[in-house]
């Protein structure tokens, strides 16, 4: 098996009197997009901060790219790249200008600022001044300039925070594409959406401890709330209907009927059967589950604030 990309055990930092990183551990496979979830002040940033060397662990191991941040922190530096909140461009250069400095001072060879602005789509705006650009192509180009080390891990901090939703999904299907090149990607995000769409592992962050970890689709499995929602066309439909099915909850405006289940072939074939055994037909069917809002705050105890 290879390497994690990125190896957390017991790790811990505090500022003054107050713990932010209580030992926390987590393990992120290259080749994988893993996003880090929690509420205002739960050591996100903190965590991203230490994992990029920014800052220096209290307690510990942890490992990037296979070198210790705290004893190899040049080696690190050169495997990862890191885009912040907010976009880290010169306005008063133009796009291509921005990528070319970047070039430069990577040592780069020039056809590389093409091959990014072409990428990200950003050639026809390449001479125009940053300051001109979009919210959406200021990220393009942030994200364009922290690849042109080629890096193997890319640290993304809310990447599509304040964008509309249209470039919030150019930016995830960039996330997508370099995922499928080997990158590792490290994600945080105020968007739960995203996590889920992009997430092939997702951490709970909360008060310095990692209260969950797993796929999305584990995370949900864990929260109650999965439920079977009938449509009927008459209320005498909907009544024959609550009364046959014990724990089920009727809503007489809508001509819904909400029964609690887990989802599963054989309960939602139990609950076909039962209906054909009264005769009792339902205009419309549809399985609903938790989504990563309702893990979320039940895991932070609605502490996102």
């Amino acid at each position: 098996m290879t390497e994690p990309a990125i190896t957390a055990s017991g790790l811990r930092k505090t500022y003054q009197d107050k713990v932010v990183l209580d030992g926390i551990d987590f393990d992120v496979p290259a080749g994988t997009v893993f996003s880090l979830l929690g509420p205002n002040g739960a050591g996100k940033t903190t965590t991203v901060n230490v994992l990029t060397t920014l800052t220096r662990a209290d307690g510990g191991t942890v490992r990037v790219a296979g070198h210790d941040v705290g004893r190899e922190a040049k080696a690190v530096r050169a495997a990862i790249g890191v885009t912040g909140q907010f976009a880290a461009v010169d306005e008063l250069l133009t796009g291509q200008e921005n990528l070319q400095l970047m070039v430069d001072l990577a040592g780069g060879g020039n056809r590389l600022v093409g091959e990014l602005l072409d990428r990200f789509d950003l050639t026809e705006a390449a001479r125009k001044p940053a300051s001109t650009y979009s919210g959406g192509m200021r990220r393009k180009l942030d994200l364009a300039m922290t690849l042109v080390g080629r890096p193997r891990i890319v640290f993304l901090d809310e990447p599509t925070t304040g964008l509309d939703p249209r470039s919030r999904r150019t930016m995830w299907a960039i996330v997508r594409d370099l995922v499928a090149d080997g990158v590792t990607i490290f994600l945080t995000t105020q968007y739960l959406e995203e996590a889920d769409q992009l997430a092939d592992r997702i951490a709970v962050l909360d008060h310095g401890h990692i209260v969950a970890q797993g796929t999305p689709d584990e995370l949900k499995r864990r929260i109650p709330g999965t439920h079977v929602r009938l449509r009927f066309t008459t209320a005498a439909e909907l009544g024959a209907a609550a009364r046959i099915l014990p724990g089920s909850t009727p809503d007489e405006d809508a001509l819904t009927l909400r029964v609690p289940g887990d989802g599963g072939t054989k309960s939602l074939r139990s609950l076909l059967d039962r209906l054909d055994e009264y005769s009792v037909n339902a205009e419309e069917l549809s399985v609903h589950t938790p989504d990563l809002d309702d893990v979320f705050l039940a895991l932070t105890e609605g502490a996102a604030k």
